[in-house]
């Protein structure tokens, strides 16, 4: 494991620690729990290679954990209600309460701000993306702690841009899925699917934007 991961990972596991003492073994379990789910997802994964990596007996992973989805659920559910959430709101909250001029300014900011989440809790976000379309209870927890909270914040920014004519009169649920679609793709690209690509990252960020103004047109581009 390298020092980052180690330094990651013994701050995530204070999240599983706040409400109820977790013995020695059962962080272990947890941590070698993200680290397989995030290398090879729940599928692939087995019990018995995450009792290996904590060094315990894969008897002991069942005396805590019923299940290998209860050991998924309570990785995930923490994070969600305890990290994500109030982060999301938290850390969102200085880019939706900013006052923009343009939406490109906007888009801006929200993806700077998002690169930063996504690198700083790599792990984890790679665990959500891959497991919450198999796994209706992880649905319904990510859309009752985080994505309903954040359509409630972010469509009063998309329609006040519609209202001074910046973006176009679709629904605003159609800007939101349009616009998130194209920077959730970016991220899951850069960070999660080919990071090994040599990646300008600022070029990137400048065509995604681009894109979500403008689309792939080929008319000229206002301005």
């Amino acid at each position: 494991m390298s020092d980052q991961m180690e330094l990651w990972l013994q701050e995530q596991l204070k999240f599983y620690d706040e409400d109820e003492k977790k013995t020695e073994k059962q962080l272990r379990i947890l941590s070698a729990a993200i680290e397989v789910f995030a290398e090879k997802g729940y599928a692939a994964s087995s019990t018995s290679e995450i009792a290996q990596k904590a060094a315990v007996a894969e008897g002991t992973i069942f005396r805590h954990y019923k299940t290998k989805k209860e050991l998924l659920l309570s990785i995930v559910a923490p994070m969600m209600t305890k990290l994500l959430a109030p982060f999301v709101l938290r850390d969102f909250t200085k880019v939706l309460d900013a006052d923009y001029a343009s939406y490109e300014q906007f888009l801006r900011a929200v993806i700077v701000n998002r690169i930063e989440f996504v690198k700083k809790h790599l792990p984890v976000v790679k665990i959500l993306l891959q497991e919450i379309p198999f796994h209706p209870e992880l649905k319904e927890q990510f859309l009752d702690a985080v994505a309903g909270q954040v359509l409630g914040r972010l469509t009063p920014i998309i329609e006040k841009f519609q209202a001074n004519g910046q973006i176009v009169p679709i629904p605003s649920k159609t800007a939101l899925r349009l616009t998130g679609s194209a920077i959730l793709g970016f991220l899951a690209m850069r960070y999660m699917l080919l990071p090994h690509l040599e990646w300008e990252d600022e070029q990137e960020i400048e065509h995604t934007i681009q894109f979500i103004l403008y689309g792939l047109s080929t008319s000229e581009r206002p301005g």
